[in-house]
C-alpha cells in the first residue's frame, strides 16, 4: 500500500516484501483465503499441481474460462491474492511466469532491465509472433486477466494516470475501493477521455493517453482482457462465436453479428468499434499484419501522434498494391464492412457530417443508408441548381471518398450484394470479391441474371454512366491514360474524355479494351449515354415514343432507341445536337459491330457462318460489317438484311459513317470535294457526281469500293422501297442512272407545266364568253 501510494519505503523491508510475496505466489497454501474459497476448484481441477505457483495458475485458467467453471468467491479471493502479490510491479513475484518466459525475456526483452514492470508490457507486444513460445502465452494471458480487472495492478499504468484518474474519475488512495467508480470501470473512464478533442475538454495528458492507448493494444488481442467486454457479452460470445477459437477472431465475429447481439453487448462491441475507426492501431494483430504496407506507403499518418482514421483511409486506398499482403487485405476489408454497420465506425466520415445526418438524415444509422440519403440531397441540390448546398462542403469531400471506396467490393453496398447473392454463387462463385471483380463479373452476363439483380446492376451501371469516377474497374485500368489525356477533366466527363482519346497511337490496350466495353454497354440503352440523353430528350419521345411504351424500367432497350434515331439520322430529321451524338454513334458502330446490339443480336448467326474470320480480329476496323454489306445477297434472316440495309442507308446520309468507303476515297475527297461541308449526304453526291463525270480520274480502289455501293443500293432499294420523300430524294442521287432519272423528272414536269398554262387559257376564254353573254 505504502509503494502503491508513493511511499518512501526502506530497501530492506522492501527485499522481505518481495520474498514474500514470491512464496504467496508459489505456494498457495500459505494463503487461507484460496485453500477456503477454491478448495472444491484445487480438487476437480488442479489435484497435483502444488509447486511454483503452478496451482495458482490452473486456478487462473479455470476463471479464465479455458478448464470449467469457477465460483465467484474463489475468482475473488485469487483477485485480492494478485493485489497483494502484484506481480504487475516485478515479473519475478510470479515464479511459474517468469520461467516459462525466461527465453522470451532474453531474445525480445533484454534491452528492459531485469525486474522493470515493462517487461510484461513487452511480452504482451510479442504475443503471437514467432518469438513467443506457448508456455510463456499461457501464463502470460492467465496473469494480465487479472491485471486488466484492476487499473492499479498495472504500474506503470498507475504511475502515469493517477492525477487523470483524480481529476477525471474521482478514485480514491491505491488501497481504497469505492462502489461508485469500482477498479475495473476506472480505465473505461480514461479511454473515454483519451479520444476527446481538445473542443469537447478534459483530456488527459499526454504520458496517460500514451498508457491508456498501450492497454487498448494488448486488449485488442483477446477479449477476455476487457473485462467490459466479455461480462456484458458472455452469453453471445457463447451463441455466435463459439467456434472462433483463433487470434482476434472472436471481436471480428461480435462485430459480424452485431446487429444480432443482445443490448448492454452491442453498445459495448459498438463503442470498441469506433474507438477503433479513430485509432486503427488499438488493433495490434491487423498492425502487425499490415506493417509491410504501413512502412511503404502509410509511415507518415502512422507517424502521426493523433491517428483521426488517416491510417485506415490509407491503408484501404492502398489495399491492392502488391506489397499488400492477405492477411493484412482481409483485415481491411473485414474493418471496411463493420463500418457499413454504422456511419459513427467511420470516424473521418463521422466527423464531417455529423450535423448534416442529423438536420437530413436523422434516424438512419446504417452508414450505406446515410451515404444514400446525403448523395441524393447533394445530387437534387446540383441538378435543382441550388444557390446554397444543403450539405456542407466537408461532409461533401468526405461524402466522395466513401462513394468511392465503397465502389471496390460489393459488400460494400448491401443491397447489390443481397440482390446479387445466388447469381454471384451460380456464375462468380470463383472470381474474388476486391477490384471490383465481382461486380465486373455481373456485368459480364448481365442477360443471365435474375429479375432483381439485373434490374440493380443495370440502376448501377446509369450511376456510373452519369459519374464515370465511381466505375472501379475503369478507374483502376485507365489510371495512367486519364493522367496523360484527362488530367483536367471534370469526373463526370471522364468517359466522354477516354473515348475520344481511344484511338491515340499511345492508348493503352487494356484500357481501350475497358473503354469499349463501356461503350457497348451504353449502346444497349440510350439511359446509359447521359450526353447522348441529353441532346436528344427531344427527339426521342418524338420519334421513338412507341418503343419507350413498351419499355420496363431498369431493364434494357437491347439499342432499340438509338436503332430508331439512326433511321431518323439517315432522313435528315434530327435537331443538331442529336445529330452530332448520333454520328458518332454510328462511326463508331460502323468500325465496330459489337457497338450495334442490334445487328449483333439479329446477325449473330451471319457473322459466325459469313465473317467468324473477320470477328475474331484482335482489332475491329469495319472489317464484319463490310462482310456483310458485300454478303448481303447470301442472309437469308430478314431481321439480320434489315439490319445490313439500315447500315446501307446510314452510309447515303454520310460517308464518316461507312470507314471502308471512306478510307478508300480519303484522297478524292480531299481532291475534288474539299470545298463541301461533311453530313447529309453532300460528300457522298460529290463522289457519285465525280464518278460519272469522265473528265475526273478517281482512285482505283475508291471508284471500285463506290460501285460496289451503288450495287449494293440498287439492290436495297428493290427490297426495301423508300419509305419517304428525303429517302427517295437519297436513292435517287446515289442512283447510277441518276441523270436519266433527273432528266425524266424534269421533262415531267415541264410536260405539267404547259399542260397547266394551257388549261388555265382555256378555263380564263371560257369565263369571258360567259360573261359577254
Amino acid at each position: 500500500s505504502s509503494l502503491g501510494s508513493g511511499r518512501q519505503v526502506s530497501s530492506e523491508c522492501q527485499g522481505e516484501m518481495l520474498d514474500y510475496r514470491r512464496m504467496l505466489m508459489e505456494d498457495f497454501s500459505l494463503s487461507p483465503e484460496i485453500i477456503l474459497s477454491c478448495r472444491g476448484e484445487i480438487e476437480h481441477h488442479c489435484s497435483g499441481l502444488h509447486r511454483k505457483g503452478r496451482t495458482l495458475h490452473c486456478l487462473m485458467k479455470v476463471v479464465r474460462g479455458e478448464k470449467g467453471n469457477v465460483g465467484l468467491s474463489c475468482q475473488q479471493a485469487l483477485q485480492t491474492l494478485i493485489q497483494e502479490t502484484d506481480p504487475g510491479a516485478d515479473y519475478r513475484i510470479d515464479r511459474a511466469l517468469n520461467e516459462a518466459c525466461e527465453s522470451v525475456i532474453q531474445t525480445a526483452c533484454k534491452h528492459i532491465r531485469s525486474g522493470d514492470p515493462m517487461i510484461l508490457s513487452c511480452l504482451m507486444e510479442h504475443l503471437y509472433t514467432e518469438k513467443m513460445v506457448e508456455d510463456c502465452e499461457h501464463r502470460l494471458l492467465e496473469l494480465q486477466y487479472f491485471i486488466s480487472r484492476d487499473w492499479k495492478l498495472d504500474t506503470v499504468l498507475y504511475r502515469k494516470c493517477q492525477g487523470d484518474a483524480s481529476r477525471l474519475c474521482h478514485t480514491h488512495g491505491w488501497n481504497e475501493t469505492s462502489e461508485l467508480m469500482p477498479p475495473g470501470a476506472v480505465f473505461s473512464c480514461l479511454y473515454r477521455h483519451a479520444y476527446r478533442t481538445e473542443e469537447q475538454g478534459r483530456r488527459l495528458s499526454r504520458e496517460c493517453r500514451a498508457e491508456v492507448q498501450r492497454i487498448l493494444h494488448q486488449r485488442a488481442m483477446d477479449v477476455k482482457l476487457d473485462p467490459a467486454l466479455q461480462d456484458k457479452c458472455m452469453i453471445d460470445l457463447g451463441k455466435w462465436c463459439s467456434e472462433k477459437t483463433e487470434t482476434g477472431q472472436e471481436l471480428e465475429c461480435l462485430q459480424d453479428h452485431l446487429d444480432d447481439l443482445v443490448s448492454d453487448c452491442r453498445d459495448i462491441v459498438g463503442n470498441l468499434t469506433e474507438l477503433e475507426s479513430e485509432d486503427i492501431q488499438i488493433e495490434a494483430l491487423l498492425m502487425r499484419a499490415c506493417e509491410p504496407i504501413i512502412q511503404t506507403f502509410c509511415h507518415e499518418v502512422a507517424d502521426n501522434q493523433i491517428d483521426s482514421g488517416d491510417l485506415m483511409e490509407c491503408l484501404i486506398q492502398n489495399k491492392h498494391q502488391k506489397e499488400m499482403n492477405e492477411k493484412c487485405a482481409i483485415g481491411v476489408t473485414h474493418f471496411q464492412l463493420v463500418q457499413m454497420k454504422d456511419f459513427r465506425f467511420s470516424y473521418k466520415f463521422k466527423m464531417a457530417c455529423k450535423e448534416d445526418v442529423l438536420k437530413l438524415c436523422p434516424n438512419i444509422k446504417k452508414k450505406v443508408d446515410v451515404v444514400i440519403c446525403l448523395s441524393t440531397t447533394v445530387r437534387n441540390d446540383t441538378l435543382q441548381d441550388a444557390k446554397e448546398h444543403r450539405v456542407s462542403l466537408k461532409c461533401r469531400k468526405q461524402l466522395r471518398v466513401e462513394e468511392l471506396e465503397m465502389t471496390e467490393d460489393i459488400r460494400l453496398e448491401p443491397e447489390l450484394y443481397e440482390a446479387c447473392k445466388s447469381d454471384i454463387k451460380n456464375y462468380c462463385q470463383n472470381v474474388p470479391y476486391g477490384n471490383a471483380q465481382i461486380i465486373e463479373c455481373l456485368k459480364e452476363i448481365k442477360k443471365q441474371l435474375s429479375t432483381r439483380c439485373h434490374q440493380k446492376v443495370f440502376k448501377l451501371q446509369e450511376t456510373e454512366m452519369m459519374d464515370p469516377e465511381l466505375d472501379y474497374t475503369l478507374m483502376r485500368v485507365c489510371k495512367q491514360m486519364i493522367k496523360r489525356f484527362c488530367p483536367e477533366a471534370d469526373s463526370k466527363n471522364m468517359l466522354q474524355c477516354l473515348k475520344q482519346n481511344k484511338n491515340s497511337e499511345v492508348m493503352d490496350p487494356k484500357c481501350k479494351q475497358m473503354i469499349t466495353k463501356r461503350q457497348i454497354t451504353q449502346n444497349t440503352d440510350y439511359r446509359l449515354n447521359p450526353v447522348l440523353r441529353k441532346a436528344c430528350k427531344a427527339d426521342i419521345p418524338k420519334f421513338c415514343q412507341n418503343i419507350l411504351n413498351r419499355a420496363k424500367d431498369d431493364t434494357e432497350l437491347e439499342g432499340q432507341v438509338i436503332s430508331c434515331l439512326k433511321l431518323k439520322y439517315a432522313d435528315l430529321r434530327l435537331s443538331p445536337d442529336c445529330e452530332d451524338q448520333i454520328r458518332v454513334i454510328i462511326q463508331e458502330s460502323a468500325l465496330d459491330y459489337r457497338l450495334d446490339p442490334q445487328l449483333q443480336m439479329h446477325c449473330s448467326e451471319e457473322i459466325s457462318s459469313l465473317c467468324a474470320e473477320e470477328a475474331a480480329a484482335q482489332e475491329q476496323t469495319g472489317q464484319v460489317e463490310e462482310c456483310l454489306k458485300v454478303n448481303l445477297l447470301k442472309i437469308k434472316t430478314e431481321m439480320c438484311k434489315k439490319e445490313v440495309l439500315n447500315m446501307l442507308k446510314e452510309s447515303k446520309a454520310d460517308i464518316f459513317v461507312d470507314p471502308v468507303l471512306h478510307t478508300a476515297c480519303a484522297l478524292d475527297i480531299k481532291h475534288h470535294c474539299a470545298a463541301i461541308p461533311p453530313g447529309r449526304g453532300r460528300q457522298m453526291s460529290c463522289l457519285m457526281e465525280a464518278l460519272e463525270d469522265k473528265r475526273v480520274r478517281l482512285q482505283p480502289e475508291c471508284k471500285k469500293r463506290l460501285n460496289d455501293r451503288i450495287e449494293m443500293w440498287s439492290y436495297a432499294a428493290k427490297v426495301a422501297p423508300a419509305e419517304g420523300f428525303s429517302d427517295l430524294a437519297m436513292q435517287v442521287m446515289t442512283s447510277p442512272s441518276k441523270n436519266y432519272i433527273l432528266s425524266v423528272i424534269t421533262v415531267g414536269i415541264c410536260v405539267l407545266f404547259l399542260i397547266g398554262l394551257m388549261c388555265g387559257r382555256i378555263t380564263k376564254r371560257v369565263t369571258r364568253e360567259l360573261k359577254d353573254r
